[in-house]
């Protein structure tokens, strides 16, 4: 069975059709560039042309980040402030005349991750971070997911922490791979002794050299893992939603 998943992301919006046997992308994903300023309009235009490029017919998943409750986006961090209180579902639906579901993206990551990747058959308190523009988080307990948890806010030195530890800051500040693991740790410290999980899955695009920094991050208790779908895990987690799983 193949669905359509789009993941919308602070630099990029990309997506393709998933089979949802495997777990993985049925065809190479297609991306384009998230448009200056981040509107409702525009990205749902760019969210149009990644559908389109496949000449795409029926359900669609759409990852948004930050808070979603039924269809409406509560949260705009990293996109335009317009996305504040807009019905999304309604309006990416009309856009692309296809049945929409739209969750936020650590969520449909950390799904996917559950089902497919790192975190399949794990019980306990398992959290999935994604670094990226910002941090993203997906908070699970015995598989079971905790929705729109926005653990990237927590505050940390007297700023939202994914100011501080997110890719973002470390391509803005030119970070050495030594000095941007040791914010990560010292954020992973603070969720971990908030939460103490038994797992933190680490997730979005900078999981590809999840070998370059995983290792200098010491003083964290809790098992540290790669995303296993990489930053392909949010394409297949919408899928996943707009199926019912």
């Amino acid at each position: 069975m193949q669905i359509f998943g789009v993941d919308i992301g602070g630099s990029g919006i990309k997506g393709a059709p998933v089979d949802l046997d495997r777990g993985d992308l049925a065809q190479e994903r297609h991306k384009v560039l998230t448009p200056h300023p981040a509107t409702p309009k525009g990205v749902a235009d760019c969210v149009a042309e990644v559908v389109g490029h496949f000449d795409w017919s029926g359900p669609v998943g759409i990852t948004y980040p930050g808070v979603v409750t039924d269809g409406i986006t509560r949260t705009a961090a990293n996109v335009d402030k317009s996305w504040i209180d807009t019905d999304a579902g309604t309006l990416l639906g009309e856009r692309i005349g296809q049945p929409v579901t739209i969750l936020n993206d650590a969520d449909a990551a950390g799904i996917a991750e559950m089902s497919f990747g790192a975190g399949r058959g794990r019980k306990g308190t398992v959290i999935m971070l994604t670094f990226g523009t910002g941090i993203g988080s997906a908070v699970f307990t015995d598989g079971r997911l905790v929705p729109n948890t926005e653990l990237g806010h927590l505050e940390l030195h007297g700023h939202d922490a994914e100011k501080h530890a997110s890719t973002k800051a470390k391509e803005d500040e030119d970070l050495s791979w030594q000095h941007w693991a040791h914010r990560v740790q010292k954020y992973l410290a603070h969720v971990e002794m908030l939460f103490s999980p038994e797992l933190f899955i680490i997730g979005g695009g900078v999981s590809r050299k999840s070998d370059k920094f995983l290792p200098l991050i010491e003083h964290v208790r809790a098992e540290m893992v790669p995303a296993e779908l990489q930053n392909n895990a949010g394409i297949v987690g919408a899928a996943m939603a707009a199926a019912g799983r």
